[in-house]
């Protein structure tokens, strides 16, 4: 199946990491320039090493999601590198673990800022080509709190919730001129943030690492932990020309992780 990405530009944000590198390397497979963005610069360029490799296309940026005074400087940057943008992947890091009592609001302005006024603040920018072209795609990443808020992750709840009420109204807005807007949500997929939290639940109860795995393992109906390469294909499906009635929604990569219907 073609899905129609040659020629067009996606800009990812943290790929670096897994959930990010993963996307861009499905993006840049179908025939996607990927502009590969990160506040890692060694990992960032770990991402294009590994497309380039594959016979893809990529461009590194290395940017603080927190910066959003910067975001229009470094927006001019990525058209004049790679042309104007026509799939935004917003995937934004974690914050730490933490129940929600008697947080600091200045933990709260920081992940807010990072995790939520990143996301609104780079899709206003890419929006007017893809409004006047009459096609682009907003993707972005949440996590299955947003659906059964996962104990101890208290922050991550709150303001990836956050998004999907933003998505959702989004679509509604840009669906009459060709453009989608969706949430994807990964269930435990095998990335660096899984291992850290399934080690942090390790140390608070006392328990080994494995022991929380098996567990972890065992509410998951396919019985294992997602690929990232999974995530990914996801992701490029829905940037895909084949994809364009799909929009305001919430698509679950989670294994039949979360419970309810």
């Amino acid at each position: 199946m073609d899905f129609g990405l040659n020629n067009k530009t996606a800009l990812v944000h943290g790929a670096g990491g897994g959930l990010g590198g993963a996307i861009a390397l499905a993006l840049a497979a179908e025939g996607a320039t990927v502009v590969v963005c990160d506040l890692n610069e060694e990992l960032l360029q770990k991402t294009c090493k590994a497309i380039e490799a594959a016979g893809g296309q990529a461009i590194g940026k290395q940017w603080d999601l927190g910066r959003v005074d910067q975001f229009q400087q470094w927006h001019a940057d990525v058209v004049k590198a790679a042309g104007p943008v026509d799939i935004l992947c917003n995937n934004t890091g974690g914050p730490p673990p933490s129940l929600l009592r008697n947080v600091d609001l200045a933990v709260w302005d920081k992940h807010f800022r990072e995790m939520v006024l990143s996301v609104i603040g780079m899709t206003d920018l890419v929006l007017p080509h893809m409004l006047e072209t009459g096609w682009g795609r907003v993707i972005t990443s949440a996590s299955s709190g947003v659906i059964a808020p996962i104990a101890n992750l208290g922050l991550s709840n709150s303001l990836r919730s956050a998004l999907v009420g933003w998505s959702k109204t989004l679509a509604r807005e840009v669906g009459p001129k060709g453009v989608t807007s969706n949430v994807l949500v990964p269930g435990r997929i095998a990335t660096g943030r899984i291992v850290a939290l399934d080690e942090a639940k390790a140390a608070r109860e006392n328990r080994s690492v494995e022991s929380v795995r098996e567990e972890s393992v065992g509410t998951i109906p396919v019985k294992r932990y997602g690929k990232p390469s999974e995530y990914g294909a996801a992701a490029a499906f829905l940037a895909s020309r084949q994809a364009s009635y799909i929009t305001g929604s919430v698509v679950r990569v989670d294994g039949g992780l979360i419970a309810s219907v």
